[in-house]
């Protein structure tokens, strides 16, 4: 087992449940979307307690302090003993408005909206042109 003080950003981020597996972890080091005190880092840094981490997942930015590194991973519950969240509360709001306007934001891919998703968009339109 590797020193607390050695272990990796992408296991870390892993561990803390930020992403689902350590892939997508490595591949958004890559990216240059998770960044350690405002400069971008590869997968192999490793990760002190008291580092700020910033995470961008469009279209919020989450910023983390580390607690405690581990490169095990914990239950949800625990998740709070090796991370402090430091988002701000608009950042927050941005990912509310997301799911909020759910339908009208389709990711790429998804394919064409069902017949039900149509209907609620042409709605929402119609009354967005009333308003105006």
């Amino acid at each position: 087992m590797e020193n607390p003080e050695n272990i990796r950003i992408d296991k870390f981020l892993w561990a803390a449940r930020i992403y689902k597996t350590r892939s997508q972890a490595s591949e958004e080091c890559r990216k240059g979307r998770v960044l350690i005190n405002n400069i971008a880092v590869k997968p192999s840094r490793t990760v002190s307690s008291g580092e700020v981490i910033i995470v961008k997942k469009p279209p919020v930015v989450f910023t983390y302090k580390v607690v405690e590194p581990s490169e095990k991973r914990v239950s949800a519950k625990l998740v709070s003993s090796l991370i402090a969240d430091l988002t701000s509360g608009e950042e927050k709001m941005k990912l509310d408005l997301r799911n909020v306007a759910g339908i009208i934001y389709r990711e790429k891919g998804t394919g064409r909206p069902t017949k039900k998703e149509r209907r609620l968009i042409d709605r929402l339109h119609d009354d967005i042109d009333e308003n105006l």
